[in-house]
């Protein structure tokens, strides 16, 4: 999941320009925070005219959102590749999701909080609200299987939103340096672990 190291970017065929711009991006968001360039200078990292943007994004608020869909796509992809070596409903195959989140937030930072921030224009986009429940989705399904009960499930519902909560968190203070790295200090296994233990209570065994 580490980002993709910035490069020149040429030899476009046709279709490659809107990801393209996008890796842009990605790689500007990480350098610059999502405030911290333009528009013309996504097309310059991206290698093509200034002009060229607006091929597939309306605007600057428009590209930022697709970046940010982009990452919660990604996010949704690597949770479910985290879940993947651990049996479905355990105790495990959550943790190893919210490890997942905790690592998307610490290699990408500055997408991270695109991701979730009130960037301009993001509550209005039908498309990054459905993709975000579609990632939120992972936490659901995974805790239906936990607790044996459908995702729509008022247990179920709750359990996966306080999960969601206490990664999310977690995820946000080591990002912003609120918990300094020590020697001997417990990994993310270990503190995503025991949230998850707690949340879920009786139902670990």
């Amino acid at each position: 999941m580490t980002p993709e190291a910035p490069t020149k970017r040429r030899g476009f065929h046709h279709g490659d320009l809107r990801a393209q711009l996008i890796l842009a991006v990605r790689d500007l968001v990480e350098a610059k925070g999502a405030d911290g360039f333009s528009i013309a200078e996504a097309a310059r990292a991206a290698g093509v005219s200034s002009g060229a943007p607006y091929k597939h994004f309306e605007d600057r608020p428009d590209l930022l959102r697709a970046v940010a869909v982009d990452g919660l796509e990604r996010l949704r992809t690597a949770m479910l590749d985290a879940m993947e070596p651990h049996r479905q409903g355990t105790l495990n195959a959550i943790t190893a999701a919210g490890v997942a989140y905790v690592q998307f937030a610490k290699e990408q930072p500055g997408v991270f909080r695109l991701m979730f921030g009130l960037t301009d224009g993001h509550e209005k986009s039908a498309e990054l609200a459905a993709t975000g429940r579609r990632t939120f989705g992972v936490v659901l399904q995974a805790t239906a299987e936990f607790l044996g009960e459908p995702v729509t499930s008022p247990a179920v519902q709750e359990t996966a939103y306080l999960l969601w909560t206490h990664v999310h968190g977690h995820a946000f203070l080591s990002i912003d340096s609120k918990r300094r790295d020590q020697p001997g200090r417990p990994d993310d296994w270990y503190y995503v672990e025991r949230s998850c233990k707690s949340i879920l209570g009786s139902h670990t065994g």
